[in-house]
């Protein structure tokens, strides 16, 4: 155990993942040092950041919290604090249930980490992070909380209403990353779409995006977790116009029959869906559209299911992911209709999901075979370098694994010929 160390754990995504970022660049300027190993834990002062979404994050998170718990009880470490969307939603029961803790908190008011700790909060840091993720690509948090309340979903429960960072704020802090080395930017929020209107009584999301993308050195600016209903349509125009905007969009439009989609309280119908689906694909040719769908909410039907399979064919996603419905207290879902469906059934629908979609990447990328793409790299690894396209977003997408026969610098582009696909990641060579 090491003294004026502090391990931070980060748990579920990367808005949590931000938070944790800001909180370490504040610890720093204290004086401390910050460590984000689980693995092998080293501070005399352990911070988990939980995730408190579904059943296997929340599980995860406990168990975690129990890992470091009996660390504590052994006087292996200090201090145990705990923050982020588990203990906010937990905050009374925890402290009975799991006592190891020294202090629980909630997921937005984690300043009081630094009180605790004897220190204070310094505003003239508050656009400043210390970056958990290579060093040439940044998570951008435009907002937090939302106000759609899909009857499953347990976000609004924990995060609260949805509140917008102003422009002016986002644009100082890209250009502060920008300042750091940061290339390219992933723009998140639990729902883009409706960024701004809480703040400026429109929609602003297509400002945002042009006033970023015209910050000198902002290479790729890639846009995560849109919704489908007051779909922004000026965004379009925005990512067909812009270099430095990728050709990507992240929708989650988890079901598309209409009756799925009412008892979701999605507040869009199937016919809207492919309508949107259609004008984008029309407005950015070569978009890639990456969506997650859910399998076994209360009352989908076989029939129900068979318009999903349907739709996974019909709309040939370049990206998906599929997920099983998990009850969540508190939720319109958990208080109003039954969890009528066996997680057997449940996961055999996403098995069957995920298989066609298998076959649908396979032959999106065998079509790139040929091809010269401008690529980023992210790491060296043993056979390969690994990197991305705009296409691909680090963690959840497939990569491209380019031949070690000439020497290529992490964080840089370079331009990749595309000379093989797999389902998911492609091969390539440094074009001459």
């Amino acid at each position: 155990m090491q003294k004026n160390t502090i391990d931070i754990i980060n748990l579920g995504c990367s808005k949590n993942l931000v938070d944790s970022e800001i909180l370490s660049r504040q610890l720093e300027a204290q004086g401390y040092k910050v460590v984000h190993d689980p693995q092998d834990p080293k501070g005399s002062i352990v911070i988990i950041n939980t995730c408190g979404f579904i059943g296997d994050a929340k599980e995860e998170s406990i168990n975690t919290i129990l890992q470091f718990g009996e660390l504590r009880r052994k006087h292996k470490i200090e201090r145990l604090l705990v923050m982020g969307c588990l203990s906010g939603r937990y905050i009374k029961e925890l402290p009975t249930e799991i006592q190891e803790v020294d202090r629980y908190y909630g997921k937005f008011n984690w300043k009081e980490i630094l009180t605790d700790l004897g220190q204070s909060y310094d505003p003239k840091l508050s656009l400043e992070r210390t970056l958990t993720t290579p060093s040439h690509y940044a998570y951008l948090k435009i907002s937090e909380g939302c106000n759609r309340f899909c009857s499953y979903c347990a976000i609004p429960i924990i995060t609260g209403r949805h509140q917008s960072r102003p422009i002016e704020d986002l644009e100082a802090e890209v250009k502060w990353l920008v300042s750091q080395g940061v290339k390219e930017f992933q723009v998140i929020a639990q729902d883009l779409s409706y960024y701004g209107m809480d703040l400026y009584h429109s929609l602003k999301l297509a400002e945002l995006v042009e006033r970023l993308s015209d910050i000198k050195g902002v290479e790729w600016l890639r846009l995560h977790y849109a919704y489908p209903a007051q779909f922004p349509f000026d965004v379009l125009r925005v990512m067909r116009e812009r270099d430095n905007v990728c050709k990507y969009i992240d929708i989650a439009f988890q079901h598309i029959s209409d009756n799925v989609l009412e008892k979701m309280h999605r507040h869009v119908t199937s016919k809207e869906t492919y309508e949107l689906i259609g004008r984008i694909r029309e407005e950015v040719p070569g978009v890639h559209v990456r969506t997650t769908l859910l399998t076994g909410h209360p009352g989908e039907t076989e029939d129900d299911f068979n318009q999903l399979m349907e739709f996974v064919q019909k709309a040939r996603f370049e990206r998906m992911g599929a997920f099983p419905y998990s009850e969540e207290e508190g939720t319109y879902s958990a208080e109003h209709y039954k969890d009528d469906i066996p997680f057997e059934v449940k996961q055999e629908r996403v098995d069957r999901i995920m298989e066609a979609q298998e076959e649908i990447s396979r032959e999106i990328n065998q079509q790139k075979v040929g091809k010269v793409m401008k690529v980023i790299i992210d790491r060296e690894e043993s056979d390969f370098f690994v990197g991305r396209t705009q296409f691909d977003s680090p963690e959840v997408d497939p990569e491209v694994l380019i031949s070690k026969n000439k020497d290529l610098k992490i964080g840089e582009f370079y331009p990749i010929l595309i000379t093989g696909a797999e389902d998911y990641d492609l091969y390539g060579e440094l074009k001459d």
